[in-house]
């Protein structure tokens, strides 16, 4: 999941700002300047939390933000099946991947589920993460 949502960031860091700009104007949901700021902080912040969910450094805080995005992943896409808006690629891995919004729904909801869950057991979680040694000094 890490390693997949860094990938998908990095992918659209490298990609001109305009294209993942274009996939966020298409949801209609926000104005000109907060579109702008959208296009150009989410790849970001995909590559952060995705670094530090591989490393598993703050996992605690690191799924909560997971959960936040990916429920507002599962929000955006709903609203824009719900209003019938023809978009056929939903913007979420660039330019080098599309699928249909419905697809989209299912796997960003299965994310959803699978980053609540290891919130839940975050302590099972922290087994394999570097938070463990620095939580037990």
């Amino acid at each position: 999941m890490g390693f997949a949502l860094t990938l998908v960031g990095f992918q659209k860091l490298i990609e001109p700002y305009q294209n993942f700009l274009y996939a966020v104007q298409s949801y209609e949901l926000f104005g000109p300047s907060l579109e702008q700021v959208i296009a150009r902080v989410m790849p970001w912040c995909e590559v952060f939390l995705g670094v530090f969910l591989v490393l598993g450094l703050w996992l605690n805080w690191i799924l909560r933000a997971y959960v936040v995005l990916f429920a507002t992943f599962v929000i955006v896409v709903s609203q824009a099946m719900l209003r019938g808006l023809p978009i056929e690629n939903c913007g979420c891995f660039g330019e080098s991947l599309s699928f249909s919004l419905p697809t989209m729904l299912i796997a960003d909801c299965l994310l959803l589920v699978v980053a609540v869950i290891l919130l839940y057991r975050i302590h099972q979680t922290r087994v394999y993460s570097l938070d463990k040694y620095f939580l037990e000094k």
